[in-house]
């Protein structure tokens, strides 16, 4: 595990601006806590030796306090804030980048531990940029200054310090290796435990409708031991890490006292020089320490960040870049030859498959499931890449053009469609965000959900609406917005004949160029032509 990992510096703007910060403020930490012992070793020796009045030394003692506090406030700011702006920055940067990876990538991250790495794990960086980096600047630079500042005075005192100084970094080198292991396990288990209570509540009706509820609900208590016991062992190590750190720190100053003493005894030091190497020796020791002591708070959040920089890293699939995308409401669409082999899997998804789409058609995808309907929505949507094979339109591939601008000429409704919490209207202006009301209730008429009230409400995923409504929510979404193709997954599953059959005529009414997924008798008479995915047969309507 990286102290600091430059790829963080890379990412995050802020992350730079507040190691800057830092070393300035490490800096002039080190300097005033030079000028604190040297005052207080001359104030105490002013007055023990020759009975001095120590009221201005007392001014200049006090102002160094003050300038050390402010200087510990600024840090506190700058580090809170730069924490707030990386996490900011880093979440929006995986949201950017999965949402570029596309569907097929997500659905092979487990959703719940995706959304854990972006809430709770990022919230563990807190005190990574509030505590464990500005302790290293300081270990950086403090103990180097403290040190060369010894020398002037106690060349043999100073010589104590810095060959005890480095077995603090040794044995915190080796407590780092246990800890990098123990915090990956407690991540790893924490991940779990979210997925397996996500998909617990999600199948919650249906555990409790065949008397499983119980089962799941053990399931999940030893999950959660499992996530209890490694949280357990990361602060057993932290506490015993602690106090192996303290015990060498305290060892090392008495090291360096009783040398002191001696020498003093011996009138080989005076008495202020001996104060102020006192007072340095366990300031050379403390940013170390520090620095051992929040290493374990932190590595939850080194942890996190670089399961963010796993997710960053993960190449983008090829795509181009122009612009010139042909309108489909003119130019035919084909697949040649293509060819989709998902990772972990022996068969392909599809196997040399060849489709023509005129403008205006409707086209129905028939086959057994598992046969590759969906993924040929996905190939053309460019969520998934053929291994072999090419979509065409207009003669030019579809790997040429930018993938955003391509998309626009289609509108997709996917198996299971997705429904953000508001009003029916709200989700339906998902497609069309200036959309007036008229065009709204348009929309759901086409879908066969003129019932629905633009104000009504949808709940979260869209539980307040049956499964027939969601979809049809979904298929308004799709309808109202201006792409010349509609992509449509098994539009009328879950509805009944009447809907199904306005669903139809919505379909047909609309003059574009449709291309669905399709079981249902009704849906596949609607079409101009069936094509049954898997063979090369086509079957006209």
């Amino acid at each position: 595990m990286k102290p600091l990992d430059p790829r963080l510096l890379r990412r995050a703007r802020a992350a730079r601006v507040f190691l800057a910060a830092s070393v300035v403020i490490g800096v002039g930490t080190g300097l005033l806590i030079i000028a604190q012992a040297v005052l207080l070793a001359r104030g105490v020796a002013g007055v023990v030796l020759h009975g001095e009045p120590i009221v201005s030394v007392a001014w200049a003692l006090g102002a160094v306090v003050v300038a050390r506090a402010l200087l510990m406030w600024a840090q506190e700011v700058v580090a809170q804030r730069a924490a707030a702006a990386v996490k900011s920055t880093l979440r929006r940067q995986v949201l950017e980048h999965s949402l570029k990876l596309g569907p097929v990538w997500l659905s092979g991250e487990r959703s719940s531990a995706l959304t854990t790495l972006l809430t709770r794990g990022l919230d563990d960086l807190d005190p990574y940029f509030a505590r464990y980096l500005p302790q290293l600047v300081l270990a950086a630079t403090v103990p180097a200054g403290v040190i060369a500042w010894m020398a002037t005075g106690d060349l043999i005192a100073a010589g104590t310090v810095a060959i005890t100084l480095p077995l603090i970094p040794i044995f915190m080198v080796l407590i780092g290796w246990a800890t990098q292991a123990h915090s990956r396990r407690r991540r790893r288990a924490l991940s779990v435990l979210a997925h397996h209570f996500a998909d617990v509540v999600a199948g919650l009706p249906t555990l409790k409708l065949f008397g499983r509820a119980k089962a799941q609900e053990a399931a999940v208590r030893r999950v959660t031991d499992k996530h209890r016991s490694a949280s357990m062992s990361s602060l057993r190590l932290a506490f015993l890490s602690s106090f192996a750190l303290e015990l060498l720190a305290s060892i090392s100053v008495a090291l360096v006292a009783v040398g002191v003493g001696l020498r003093l005894v011996e009138g080989r030091l005076g008495l202020e020089t001996a104060l102020m190497v006192l007072i340095l020796a366990p300031e050379a020791y403390l940013p170390l320490r520090q620095v051992g002591m929040h290493f374990h708070a932190s590595a939850d959040g080194v942890a996190a960040s670089e399961e963010v920089f796993r997710v960053l890293e993960t190449p983008l699939p090829a795509s181009g870049d122009r612009t010139d995308v042909p309108d489909l409401r003119t130019t035919a669409l084909q697949l040649y030859d293509v060819t989709v082999r998902y990772p972990g899997r022996d068969e392909p998804a599809l196997d040399g498959f060849d489709l023509d789409v005129r403008p205006g058609e409707v086209i129905a995808l028939t086959g057994p499931s598992g046969v590759g309907k969906s993924t040929v929505l996905a190939v053309l949507l460019g969520f998934v890449q053929p291994e072999r094979g090419v979509v065409v339109a207009g003669g030019s591939a579809a790997d040429e053009f930018e993938p955003t601008v391509w998309r626009r000429q289609f509108a997709w409704v996917p198996q299971r469609p997705g429904l953000r919490m508001g009003t029916v209207a709200d989700n339906v202006r998902l497609g069309r965000p200036d959309a007036s009301d008229d065009a709204v209730r348009l929309a759901l008429i086409g879908a066969g959900a003129g019932e629905l009230g633009l104000d009504k409400p949808v709940g979260e995923q869209g539980q307040l609406l049956s499964g027939g409504q969601q979809r049809r929510v979904a298929l308004a979404r799709a309808l109202i917005t201006d792409a010349p193709v509609l992509l449509l997954d098994e539009p009328t599953a879950g509805l009944d004949a009447d809907a199904e059959a306005a669903v139809v005529a919505g379909l047909r009414a609309g003059g574009r160029t449709v291309l669905m997924v399709a079981h249902r008798p009704a849906l596949i008479a609607a079409a101009d032509r069936t094509v049954e995915v898997g063979t090369r047969e086509l079957v006209n309507a």
